[in-house]
């Protein structure tokens, strides 16, 4: 089922980048890997997957201490300072920073490991009530330019969690905002802050995602089936 389901995903990836001419390479597909078993992640592995996102600190962390050490593990879900300390150094990405708090947390521990952390600024563009992240584009730019001044920690770009809809083409508004938000940050030259990487894109509105410009589009059920059970979506 792994094995198709992916196959299914990367082709229709593959035909949102034809139309939108855009390099297949630029695309990134995250596995959303919350609350499956260590099995189907090594089935998703086999097929080549080495990207895969997780909601909670401690799932990801049992993950990482069983699965190959290539594989670069996504922080995708809301991340409470006190669990900064059991990512860092293991994580490839946060996509869920919203607070100057949180990214001095991020920014201590990554100086105690030695490390950089390489971090998204998480961007509530439909302004919903029920996410997190930033929903005020000044407010965006206030929080880049203090994490921006922080050592050890790197801002690579934005994430955000689009409302669930039927039609996938509702949600294409709010992708255009994230990648506006991105190049309108990008033209005020901070050091230490890139736009490359736009997270978007779920089950459901992937396609869209990447025609608007994702760099990290994140599919769990349209890999690995419906959740176990009721967790935050992220993906």
């Amino acid at each position: 089922m792994i094995a198709k389901n992916l196959e299914q995903v990367n082709a229709r990836i593959d035909r949102a980048c034809k139309q939108a001419g855009r390099d297949r390479r630029e695309v990134t597909l995250i596995a959303v890997s919350k609350t499956k078993p260590v099995s189907l992640l090594q089935e998703a592995y086999a097929q080549g997957c080495r990207d895969f996102g997780e909601n909670r600190v401690q799932e990801l962390v049992e993950k990482y201490e069983i699965l190959p050490k290539d594989i670069r593990w996504h922080m995708i879900g809301h991340l409470q300072r006190n669990k900064v300390k059991y990512i860092v150094g293991k994580v490839h990405l946060i996509h869920s920073v919203d607070s100057l708090r949180l990214a001095e947390e991020i920014s201590r521990e990554s100086m105690k490991k030695q490390v950089t952390t390489s971090i998204l600024i998480e961007v509530n563009a439909a302004g919903e009530q029920s996410k997190f992240g930033l929903t005020d584009t000044q407010a965006v730019m206030e929080l880049v330019e203090q994490i921006a001044a922080l050592p050890a920690v790197s801002i690579k770009g934005l994430m955000t969690v689009a409302p669930y809809v039927e039609d996938a083409e509702e949600n294409r508004q709010y992708f255009r905002t994230l990648k506006q938000l991105s190049v309108d940050i990008m033209q005020k030259n901070i050091d230490n802050v890139n736009m490359d990487v736009l997270s978007m894109g779920m089950t459901g509105d992937y396609e869209v995602a990447v025609s608007e410009g994702a760099g990290y589009v994140r599919v769990g059920t349209g890999i690995f089936g419906e959740r176990d059970y009721g967790i935050p979506a992220g993906e």
